[in-house]
């Protein structure tokens, strides 16, 4: 599948601006940021890794088009966005134990954890500074929009790791944290182009319930690509979140499900220990059998249609209509 070429356009557009806001940073920070972001490897050296698909940046790109502003005009919040979601990631790495992302060590597997959790903090610092560098109205509501949405984002971290201590979570719980975090994050970057052009409200709740729709989509999918992902496409290690024993949605379709099959997979979830690459297999195989796969996977194809469902009520120039919904089912039927 090819990449949808607003991905690259809006690199090209952003990319500039995020380089020079890393670069702002103090050299102890500067590199595990650099190397974090695919430019750099852990000695310095240039990278060829590359950063991820920018799919936020994107987002916020289009959502400027689309009430027929400049893409320049979301540059600071698609940074924003971008550094927030950057900051996530990192931390995330830490608290799941993840060693590999993009097919190379994590930032805290290569830098030490300390290294790591200042590193996320300097994105998180740094995509407020950038936003109200300029203090006008609309940076301030578009500030305003991205500290909910990381409060959000923050909130359902902390939900989906209390979700390690309960035997059972239901579709609707996983559904709720997903929401918060990973939905309210793109919620933002959907919207806070439309917000930096002075779009009415009306407009940018559309925009942001479109993303919102289309966050719950891109977590489920993954969700499947965490159990059934090509390690060589995804660049982590196959079935790392059952690894992990993580409540995603196939699993808590499964274990909600009250089956035999739920406590078969229960009893794998509950033994002591690390469980064996039989063990995981055996969970993904009954994950299957019990239709978590495809029931997440319905999921996914109902949240994109509601996402855009959403888009029917903006008025938009054709050209840019036809890009954000290209690149919402992009996101559903990605593989990586």
């Amino acid at each position: 599948m090819s990449d949808p070429e607003i991905l690259e356009r809006a690199r090209l557009l952003v990319e500039p601006a995020m380089v020079a806001a890393v670069d702002g940073l103090c050299v102890e920070l500067g590199l595990p940021a650099r190397y974090h972001l695919g430019w750099a490897e852990a000695d310095g050296s240039p990278s060829t890794v590359g950063a991820g698909k920018g799919l936020r940046p994107a987002l916020a790109v289009l959502s400027a088009e689309s009430v027929a502003a400049s893409g320049e005009v979301a540059i600071p919040g698609a940074v924003a966005v971008e550094l927030v979601h950057n900051f996530s990631l990192i931390h995330d790495d830490i608290i799941d134990g993840d060693v590999e992302r993009r097919h190379r060590a994590t930032v805290w597997a290569a830098f030490g954890t300390d290294d790591a959790i200042i590193s996320g903090d300097a994105f998180h610092n740094l995509a407020f500074q950038i936003l109200l560098g300029e203090p006008t109205p609309e940076r301030v509501a578009a500030t305003t929009r991205l500290a909910r949405a990381t409060s959000a984002m923050l909130a359902g971290q902390a939900v989906d790791m209390a979700f390690d201590d309960l035997p059972v979570v239901s579709l609707e719980d996983c559904l709720a944290m997903e929401a918060d975090k990973t939905g309210a994050l793109v919620g933002c970057a959907a919207s806070i182009g439309a917000v930096l052009a002075g779009a009415p409200q009306t407009t940018v709740d559309a925009l942001d319930s479109f993303g919102r729709e289309l966050g719950l989509a891109f977590q489920a999918v993954d969700d499947v690509l965490g159990i059934w992902g090509d390690p060589a496409v995804t660049g982590k290690a196959v079935g790392n979140d059952l690894r992990e024993r993580k409540k995603s949605m196939p699993v808590a379709v499964v274990l909600a499900g009250g089956s035999g099959l739920a406590v078969d997979l229960a009893a794998i979830y509950d033994q002591p220990g690390d469980l064996s690459d039989d063990d995981v297999d055996h969970a993904t195989g009954i994950i299957e059998a019990a239709g978590g796969r495809e029931r997440t996977e319905a999921e996914a194809a109902s949240r994109l249609e509601s996402a855009l469902a959403s888009l029917d009520a903006l008025t938009t120039s054709a050209e840019v209509d036809a890009e954000i919904r290209g690149l919402a089912r992009f996101v559903v039927e990605r593989n990586f």
